[in-house]
């Protein structure tokens, strides 16, 4: 089992943000490392799986790195929550990998991390060596993004972890059949945190602010020329089955761009996939070997 270091790094506006940083052990520095980014409330804690999986691989291990956003996680909150947007965290992606010394990376962001990519292409396209998309693209689906404002407007407080897991499994169950009971307490203990004697959801509650100004009455804007740009890297595009925000639609457009995007269907999950579920590491680690 490979270990992590907590790093702590500035932003260019001056808070302080987190990271967990894995050792691949000897060899690994060799190799690419993976720099793996959440959705929009998650945290570096959604990756911890699929990161020892990947830097703790003994035929080829590298190193992984998972980032905590600004109001996420270990990371500062930020006192303004109009900066909780895509174009300023993109930027403290850029300025994680200048403190963490990482030139180059193999980039892996679901959701929210895998729009940021879409920005970062373009700000800092060298940076990017290849990615891979978890359920996102460059058009969403409204229903979905209706579905995560709902639920994070809820603010629910579970009694214990348990409970957490019963309510995620409530709310998500129908779109997630492959998931084990394990599966839900690590999405629980992933998602919430104790916090003065409560169990929270890990980010800051201004976060949902930026969802309820959405106006769902007018089409909701695409990056497809940025994915121009991307597409131009190698890609590897994950769509659950079941997702409500990523369609089929767009993966097979995605897949038509050209020949360095490949496509995988995360079977009985949906938005986002766990990366680290068995159907589905093997397909992303053969990916990622062969850089």
């Amino acid at each position: 089992m490979t270990t992590f270091t907590s790093r702590f790094f500035p932003t260019p506006d001056g808070l302080r943000l987190h990271a967990r940083d894995y050792d691949p052990g000897p060899g690994g520095e060799t190799r690419l490392p993976v720099v793996c980014l959440p959705g929009l409330s998650g945290n570096a804690r959604d990756f911890h799986a699929f990161a020892e999986a990947v830097s703790g691989d003994p035929a080829m291990p590298r190193r992984v790195v998972a980032l905590d956003y600004r109001g996420r996680g270990l990371s500062a909150h930020d006192e303004n929550p109009a900066n909780y947007n895509v174009a300023i965290e993109c930027r403290d992606v850029i300025a994680a990998c200048a403190a963490l010394g990482i030139a180059r990376a193999i980039f892996v962001g679901t959701s929210r991390g895998g729009l940021i990519l879409h920005i970062l292409i373009a700000m800092q396209p060298d940076l990017i060596a290849a990615a891979v998309l978890n359920d996102i693209g460059p058009e969403i689906e409204a229903a979905g993004l209706r579905d995560i404002r709902d639920y994070l407007a809820k603010r629910a407080e579970p009694a214990t972890f348990e409970d957490a897991a019963d309510g995620l499994e409530r709310l998500h169950g129908p779109t997630f059949p492959a998931l084990t009971r394990g599966d839900w307490l690590d999405m629980a203990e992933a998602i919430y945190v104790r916090k003065d004697g409560r169990i929270v959801a890990d980010h800051d509650p201004k976060l949902a602010d930026q969802l309820q100004a959405v106006d769902f009455d007018k089409p909701l804007p695409t990056l497809w020329p940025q994915f121009d740009l991307l597409k131009e890297k190698p890609l590897l595009v994950v769509r659950g089955a079941h997702s409500r925000l990523f369609s089929a639609e767009t993966l097979a457009r995605m897949a038509a761009g050209g020949p360095m995007v490949e496509t995988v269907t995360a079977e009985g999950q949906g938005h986002a996939p766990l990366l680290h579920l068995q159907d589905l590491l093997p397909r992303i680690k053969a990916f990622l070997d062969r850089f």
